[in-house]
């Protein structure tokens, strides 16, 4: 039977490029994002027909993500995977920052994941299946001020405190924290994306190959830099 696997911020970006790998690999491919005319732009470019069902939803509404969670399993029978890919940096420091929007990066960031998780957990434990979070090397090194860098410092601890929690039932967790991509995600960076970064697709890539490994085989962290990056 198809896996069926279900992206957060899945209309652009890395989610956009894992549900593209996804289908091509077979599976059925629930696609959630804020902005409905992304996603049923995606949907149609895709053409993917039934294979792919958006929908509109909020990663920091826990209500939003349960319905998402029974709407895939009405639809489809099951939810194999879950990738918790909304996310986004405001780009400045601490002493900086707008509060509000501090606030909002915190929540996409953390909670949502979080969110996503608990909203997803019975049908994960059905089916013995697996949790891709989105990380960053960010989450394992610091920079001056980075708010964005603490809430993936959090990612990383949620996947792990996610591994010990699930990991009786036969669920698989991984975290995946990529350096710079060349996404829309430096759209509103002074400077743009960084001359040194990697595509959308080497992400998707390895997330492919993680949700792809055997019963029994748990790869718990990818750190994916580009080749040249120093930091």
């Amino acid at each position: 039977m198809d896996k069926v696997t279900l992206i957060t911020g899945g209309s652009s970006g890395i989610g956009a490029a894992t549900t593209r790998r996804l289908l091509a690999a077979g599976h059925r491919v629930v696609i959630i994002g804020r902005d409905r005319d992304r996603l049923d732009r995606l949907a149609t470019e895709l053409d993917a027909g039934d294979a792919v069902l958006p929908i509109t939803g909020d990663a920091t509404d826990f209500d939003e993500m349960a319905t998402a969670v029974a709407r895939t399993t009405e639809t489809f029978g099951r939810l194999d995977h879950v990738v918790a890919s909304a996310g986004f940096s405001s780009h400045d420091t601490i002493a900086d920052a707008d509060p509000e929007r501090l606030r909002d990066m915190v929540l996409t960031n953390v909670l949502g994941p979080a969110l996503l998780i608990k909203a997803a957990l019975p049908a994960l434990r059905a089916t013995r299946g697996r949790i891709v979070l989105l990380g960053s090397v960010a989450g394992f090194r610091n920079s001056p001020g980075n708010m964005y860098s603490v809430t993936k410092w959090a990612v990383t601890a949620l996947a792990e405190n996610t591994r010990q929690l699930v990991t009786g039932d036969g669920i698989g967790v991984t975290l995946v924290a990529p350096g710079p991509v060349d996404t829309p995600f430096f759209d509103g960076r002074a400077q743009g994306a960084p001359t040194i970064a990697l595509e959308p697709d080497n992400i998707a890539d390895a997330i492919t190959w993680a949700i792809a490994q055997p019963e029994g085989v748990d790869v718990n962290t990818m750190v994916i830099r580009p080749v040249g990056l120093p930091g």
